[in-house]
Order: structure tokens, then sequence, then C-alpha cells
């Protein structure tokens, strides 16, 4: 048999509820019980993960510490993440005895709440221990308070050893009626995936930044009519374009943000304007996608984004001097 034991309390000196969980521990062992204890204020990180560790248990321990208001945030996360990766079906094999110790006011609360969250996650409940608790030495050395705690423990483990019967909960039967959505059904190994990516914060920034992109390319596509960026510019060159006589350029265009340059090939009066990779090229440009967006609005010109040093040429300066005639943007308005 194993039972695990997790608290959610801070882990400070004189908590009542660590003295609680070490009495109860004890008494496990010597049944030849096998316990595995997990502070969640150790594993806050990564708490969304911990849902994966019910899957070997026969029973739980919930314990938490009442020290103002409720049974903390590390429990409501660790609760939280039981709905949304937990195993249902273990879950609802699974007996939780409920241990809480109030230094306010609560502690009854406390226990009724993490027994209706367990009704309603599908869990099997049983009787736990809530106790207020004014001089935590008092409350150790006062032996008639630790037999209380070691009956329950016993309880607990008979429980468990006969999977007793539990009578149904209300909670469970109201869950049923108030949930409209389908559930997913996922396997054990999709849950513990599913889990250990939501405790990954590289994974979750990576999505977001995914996301954020994704959305951004869909706005391009509602502002520019369908057309991608690459269509968007390819037409704008070409709208632009100026022929002159006699004259011949490949300019190669390395834009940042773009998965390939763009090209620019001048001949006389013709025009092939496409994004690929070239070696040919008589001038090479280097430009940020927000200053080459500067010329094609004709708030500067090539020229002097080179003079500036906005933009890094390579190759022949005068096919450079003729890229401002050959593309001559003008300003919107004029």
């Amino acid at each position: 048999m194993k039972i695990n034991i997790y608290y959610g309390g801070r882990g400070i000196v004189g908590d009542t509820t660590l003295f609680v969980l070490s009495k109860m521990q004890k008494v496990l062992e010597e049944l030849n019980v096998h316990v595995e204890r997990i502070n969640l204020y150790e594993k806050k990180h990564n708490i969304t993960s911990l849902p994966s560790t019910l899957n070997d248990a026969d029973g739980i321990i919930l314990a938490t510490s009442v020290e103002w208001f409720g049974i903390g945030g590390y429990m409501t996360q660790f609760l939280d993440a039981c709905w949304f990766y937990g195993n249902k079906k273990k879950i609802s094999e699974l007996y939780m005895c409920p241990v809480v110790i109030s230094t306010t006011y609560g502690e009854r609360q406390g226990a009724v709440t993490l027994q209706t969250a367990w009704d309603t996650l599908g869990g099997r409940t049983c009787n736990g221990v809530s106790a207020y608790v004014r001089d935590s030495v008092a409350f150790e050395l006062n032996q008639e308070y630790v037999k209380v705690v070691e009956r329950t423990v016993e309880n607990l483990y008979r429980t468990v050893s006969r999977k007793a019967v539990i009578l149904p909960a209300s909670s469970q039967a109201v869950k049923q009626m108030v949930t409209t959505e389908t559930p997913i059904d996922f396997t054990p190994q999709e849950t513990e995936q599913l889990s250990r990516y939501a405790s990954d914060d590289k994974y979750i920034q990576t999505q977001k930044e995914d996301l954020k992109e994704l959305a951004s390319h869909f706005k391009t596509l509602l502002k520019n009519d369908g057309m991608s960026e690459e269509e968007v510019l390819l037409q704008t060159f070409r709208k632009a374009f100026k022929p002159q006589s006699s004259f011949e350029a490949v300019y190669l265009m390395d834009i940042e943000g773009f998965d390939a340059p763009l090209m620019l090939n001048v001949r006389n009066e013709k025009l092939t304007a496409s994004f690929e990779e070239r070696s040919d090229q008589s001038v090479l440009c280097k430009i940020s996608k927000e200053k080459l967006d500067e010329i094609l609005e004709g708030e500067t010109t090539f020229q002097h984004a080179f003079m500036s040093g906005a933009m890094q040429v390579k190759g022949d300066f005068r096919m450079l001097r003729m890229l401002d005639t050959v593309f001559p943007f003008e300003k919107k308005g004029k």
C-alpha cells in the first residue's frame, strides 16, 4: 500500500500541521505503508505536473494550514491541476483524508473545502483532522490530541486496505448536472505529458510567441486583403518601378524578419521581382523592415538610409545610386 501526503502550507517553524503529518506518517510506516511526502511550496514551479504522482497511490492526505483565510494558494493550484490534468479514472479510486490546522479561524470550512473539491473530482473522502491551535507546544504535548490523530490515520489505513464503500456525495451529482461541455478523454500517458508541458515555462513562452506571431500574420492578411507581406512588397516595387534605358542591375535585399531575400532584377524596361537566393547580384543590401517601410512611404530614400548607417551595402555603389531613380517612392498625399 502507498499513501501520498501533499502539504500545502508554507513550511514555517512551529506549523502544527507538520507535527500532525509527522505523527500520521509514523503510524503508517509502522503499518508497513509506503509513504511519500510532497511539500507543494518546494514544487511551486511544477505544481501542474504533480497530478501524475497520484497514479501509483492507494490513498492520499491533503494537508494545509489556515493562517488567515482559506486553504492557501498552493493547495488550490494543486486541486486545479488535478481537475485539468489528473487521471480522473485513477482519482475515482483514491481515498482522501483532509488535514486542516488553523491558527486563526476556518479549520472546519477548510476541511469541507478539501472534501467538496475531492468529491467534485470524483474521488472518495474519509474523515480527517481539523483543529484550531493557539499554542502549538501545548497541542503537541497533549497526548489526547495525539491519540485522536493516530486513530484518524488508522481509520484511513483500514478504509484503504479494505477498499471500503463510500456513500455517494451530492457534489458529484451537481457536477454532472451543471457540466455542459463534453469532456476530453485522455490516456494516462497523454495526461502526464500535458501536465509536464503546462509546468514547463519555456514551452509555454514558446507557445505564446508562436500564437503572437500567428495572430500578427492573420492581422497582416486582413489588412492587405488576404495578401502576405511578401506579396504586398513585390506589388509595391512593381508599381513604383520606373524603367531606365540601357540599364541593367540585380539588387538583392536582405530584409530583417523575412526567410529569403528580395531579388529585383532590372533589365532595361523589364523588372523581375521575387524572393529567392542569388549569387550574381550587383548590389546586396541589408535593411530592417521598419526602415524599408519608411522608404516605401516616401519618408526617406535608399541613399539616405545608406549614408545614415541604417542600411548596409555591398557591391557596385554606382548601381546603389540608381536604386532611388529606378524605384522613386513618393510620399503619400503628394
